[in-house]
C-alpha cells in the first residue's frame, strides 16, 4: 500500500503566551467594563469554530474579538470576517495580529470600531472585507457577559441576513436563551430570541481557558434563523406583550397584562380571543401565543422596548 501523506498541521492559533505578549505590548489590562475575558486555549477556539458550522463561502460577524484568538480560527474556516470591537486599543491592533499570524487572510478581515448595541447594517457594509461574498450570514462570538442578551437580540433584529450562529455567554444566560415554556429559567430572553430563531444550548466551557479566568462557567448557544411566528403584528407589538407578562411573572396573565391592555377585563378579552386561559402565567406560553395575544390587544405605536 502506498502510505497516505500526513494531513497538514493546523495553522497556529494564539497561545496563552501570545495573548499575554500582545496584551503587554499594548499595556492592556482586561476590564470588566467591556467584559474582557480572552480565550487562551487553542483547542477551545477549534471547538467553537467547529460547533458553529461555518462554511468556506460565508462572511462571519464576530462581536468583541478582543486580541484575536477566535478571529484567527474563523478566518481559517470562512471566506471573510467582520469584527466589531468597542475597545479602540484592541480594534486598532487586530489587523496587525492577523497580518502576523494569517498574512494571506489580511484582505478577508474588516474591523469596525463601534458599540455592537448601536451597529447598523450600513455600518457593516461600509467596512465590508474585500473577500466578503456579501453581508454577514453567521454570527460567532465570545460575547461580553454584561451585554450578551441585548447584543444578540440587536444583531438578530438589525441583520436579517444572519442565518445561523454560535455565541459564548455566561452559562446561566445560555440556559435562559435556550429555555422553553414551562422551564423555571424561561423568560423574556427566551421568548424574544425564539421570535427570530431556533435556539439551543451547544455546550459548556470551563473557566481556565480564559484570561483572566471568570468565576463561573460559560455556555455555548447555537441558533438557526426561522420565519417570525406571525406577520399579523410587528415584533414590537409582540415584545410589548412579552415584557408585560414577565414584569409580574408571578401573576396570572389577566392581572399581568392589565396595564398593557388598559384594564384586567380588556386583558381577559384579548387572552380569550387568542385562545389562552386568563389564569395562565407568562412562563407557560411560547412566542407564538404571545404574538396571538398581541393580535387581539390594543395596537400600540411603541418602540421595541428591551428588544
Amino acid at each position: 500500500m502506498v502510505p497516505t501523506p500526513d494531513a497538514p498541521a493546523p495553522a497556529p492559533l494564539l497561545s496563552a503566551a501570545d495573548v499575554r505578549r500582545i496584551a503587554a505590548e499594548l499595556d492592556l489590562r482586561p476590564t470588566k467594563q467591556w467584559g474582557q475575558n480572552f480565550v487562551i486555549d487553542p483547542n477551545t477556539i477549534r471547538r467553537i469554530v467547529q460547533a458553529a458550522g461555518v462554511g468556506p463561502d460565508e462572511h462571519v460577524l464576530e462581536i468583541g474579538p478582543g486580541l484575536g484568538s477566535l478571529t484567527l480560527g474563523l478566518l481559517d474556516a470562512a471566506a471573510a470576517v467582520t469584527a466589531v470591537e468597542i475597545d479602540p486599543v484592541t480594534a486598532e491592533r487586530l489587523p496587525q495580529t492577523v497580518q502576523e499570524f494569517r498574512p494571506a487572510s489580511a484582505d478577508a478581515l474588516a474591523v469596525l470600531h463601534a458599540d455592537a448595541l448601536r451597529m447598523t447594517a450600513a455600518d457593516l457594509d461600509a467596512v465590508r472585507p474585500a473577500a466578503a461574498p456579501g453581508g454577514p450570514t453567521a454570527l460567532v462570538a465570545n460575547l461580553p457577559y454584561n451585554v450578551a442578551v441585548p447584543v444578540l437580540l440587536h444583531a438578530l433584529a438589525e441583520l436579517p441576513g444572519l442565518r445561523h450562529g454560535l455565541v459564548m455567554v455566561q452559562e446561566e444566560v445560555a440556559d435562559r436563551l435556550a429555555a422553553g415554556p414551562g422551564s423555571r429559567v424561561y423568560g423574556v430572553p427566551s421568548a424574544k430570541a425564539a421570535w427570530y430563531a431556533q435556539v439551543d444550548k451547544a455546550g459548556t466551557i470551563g473557566t481556565q481557558v480564559f484570561w483572566p479566568a471568570p468565576r463561573i462557567h460559560s455556555g455555548l448557544v447555537a441558533f438557526t434563523r426561522r420565519e417570525p411566528p406571525t406577520t399579523a403584528v410587528s415584533r414590537a407589538e409582540a415584545f410589548a406583550v412579552v415584557d408585560a407578562a414577565f414584569a409580574q411573572r408571578r401573576k396570572t396573565l389577566r392581572a399581568a397584562l392589565a396595564g398593557w391592555a388598559g384594564s384586567p377585563q380588556a386583558a381577559e378579552d384579548a387572552l380569550v380571543a387568542a385562545g389562552v386561559d386568563p389564569r395562565t402565567r407568562g412562563e407557560a406560553l411560547g412566542i407564538e401565543a404571545f404574538a396571538r395575544i398581541a393580535e387581539h390587544g390594543p395596537r400600540r405605536a411603541a418602540g421595541e422596548g428591551s428588544a
